[in-house]
């Protein structure tokens, strides 16, 4: 388990969530969402690599990730994307995120 894995778990059970790493969301797809918290259909996304041309910031990959993520929207998921470097500089923001969305 890396960092970034260790913040965000730690994030989601500060809020007494149960949720599930590499959640497959999609009735047909192999799509999974990096993080879920199925019983409120929040997914979380991180976006690796934004400033070194990752995968998710070039060109099939930022397709990709769209269509994805609007599959997901579709099927009544909010998704909170965050990048590595947000979460290494304040990884409450999840959190307070999440707090934000439960709130609606």
């Amino acid at each position: 388990m890396n960092l970034i894995d260790t913040y965000i778990r730690h994030e989601i059970a500060s809020l007494g969530l149960e949720f599930v790493p590499e959640f497959r969301f999609h009735p047909d797809r192999m799509w999974r969402l990096d993080y879920a918290i199925p019983s409120q259909r929040i997914g979380i996304e991180i976006q690796g690599a934004t400033y070194a041309a990752g995968r998710h910031t070039r060109g099939a990959g930022y397709a990709n990730d769209c269509e994805k993520l609007n599959a997901a929207q579709c099927l009544g998921w909010r998704v909170l994307w965050y990048t590595t470097q947000q979460l290494k500089a304040d990884p409450s923001v999840v959190a307070r995120d999440i707090k934000l969305l439960l709130d609606k």
